[in-house]
């Protein structure tokens, strides 16, 4: 595929679907933050390992690619998303596109621009709504300062996300999407394996709860006991 200027904005359409696969072998990711922070360009150098630097704003959109993890192919679905939020003298407004998002997804990276403090505000607010919809503290989620080359118009210092971070109780790390590759992709990776983990987990548990308890063993002696008491009530 030719790609197109650089200069000019690109609307990428969604990648293939998958096929679908058995029960287990699905992933379903959600990448959220604010208007401009990256969010596609992240997206799409974890699929393509190219960075295209403008797009137009979207809808929404949804890909899907079978990863390879820990010797398997595992059918990944990454929900993009537009201008989820809105930030308003310090206030976050959650727009119903993102709660749907929340719902659906079962791993979350929540991105912000270390260029843009607003975007740093924002995090917060997603996190909180996230746990009020996923209360399992299992259910992954890694908050990334993108644009970390852009280190002469740094708004948000190191020590901020990292202090979120622990703060929240999620992972942290600053990447380029534009210069590392390798960065993007070990975060996309880290997250699926969290969520499969997470998947197994669950159905090991449906499976022991499932199971019906055998019946306690009678017992032979107490059994024996009460058949001489019939016997005897019967003699008298």
């Amino acid at each position: 595929m030719r790609l197109p200027s650089m200069s000019q904005p690109f609307l990428l359409a969604p990648i293939a679907e998958c096929p679908p696969g058995p029960p287990g072998a699905q992933v379903r990711l959600a990448v959220l933050g604010a208007r401009g922070v990256g969010k596609s360009a992240v997206i799409v150098r974890f699929l393509t390992k190219r960075f295209i630097g403008d797009y137009e704003p979207n809808t929404g959109n949804l890909y899907s690619r079978l990863v390879h993890l820990d010797g398997d192919h595992v059918a990944v679905q990454i929900q993009d998303t537009p201008g989820c939020i809105q930030v308003q003298e310090d206030c976050v407004q959650v727009l119903d596109s993102l709660s749907r998002c929340v719902k659906w997804a079962e791993g979350f990276l929540l991105v912000y621009s270390i260029t843009d403090y607003s975007s740093y505000q924002s995090i917060q607010p997603l996190h909180q709504h996230i746990r009020k919809v996923h209360p399992d503290a299992r259910t992954p989620i890694i908050i990334v300062g993108n644009k970390a080359d852009l280190l002469h118009a740094r708004q948000v210092q190191a020590k901020e996300g990292l202090q979120l971070a622990n703060e929240l109780g999620s992972l942290f790390l600053e990447i380029s999407t534009s210069e590392d590759s390798q960065g993007v992709c070990d975060v996309f990776q880290y997250l699926c394996k969290e969520v499969s983990k997470l998947q197994h987990a669950g159905s090991t548990d449906r499976r022991r709860s499932s199971i019906i308890p055998r019946p306690k063993s009678p017992n032979m002696q107490d059994l024996k006991r009460r058949f001489k008491q019939a016997l005897s009530s019967k003699v008298k």
